[in-house]
């Protein structure tokens, strides 16, 4: 979306964000005006580093490396963010809105089944790549570790609920 907007990848997650925040209302029947605020929090200094870093990863031409050190350093990632999801969750002081969107999907639909949440909440994104593809003829963005996070970030998450700080418990669903 920021290449077909033109638009800095910053005010693109932070635009994304809001429209998550309003979905999650939507999903939760309710107006929570601490768990929006909280998102908002959490979302606006997330979507800024990631979009530098995303800079920084072009100026080290990680994008550039063969395919097994790219597909291992992709799993790692994947599966470190799949963990630190797993314990903000349970923590659950402020989430970044598509966190959120994945646990009111897991505990409110989905009876706590973390893969499954996972890909439903992976569905808006990939009709919107389908779209963009659609427009522009070309995929940005998408590569091994996007593929790895929608196949496997659930099990992650779940596992990580499971085997990292087994003493931590979802709260406030």
């Amino acid at each position: 979306m920021s290449h077909l907007f033109h638009m800095n990848l910053g005010n693109i997650l932070l635009l994304e964000g809001i429209a998550v925040i309003l979905a999650n209302a939507v999903l939760l029947r309710e107006i929570d005006w601490h768990r929006m605020l909280g998102n908002i929090l959490f979302m606006v200094p997330f979507s800024y580093l990631v979009s530098g870093i995303a800079q920084l990863l072009t100026v080290f031409h990680i994008q550039h490396l063969s395919l097994i050190p790219s597909v291992i350093l992709d799993i790692v990632g994947v599966m470190m963010i799949g963990c630190g999801i797993s314990i903000y969750q349970r923590i659950n002081l402020i989430l970044h809105p598509n966190d959120d969107l994945m646990q009111i999907l897991r505990f409110k639909f989905l009876h706590g089944n973390a893969v499954t949440a996972s890909l439903t909440a992976f569905i808006t994104p990939i009709t919107i790549i389908a779209i963009c593809f659609l427009i522009q003829r070309h995929i940005w963005a998408v590569n091994i570790g996007t593929v790895v996070a929608l196949l496997f970030q659930g099990t992650f998450i779940a596992l990580s609920d499971r085997y990292v700080f087994r003493k931590l418990k979802h709260q406030r669903l």
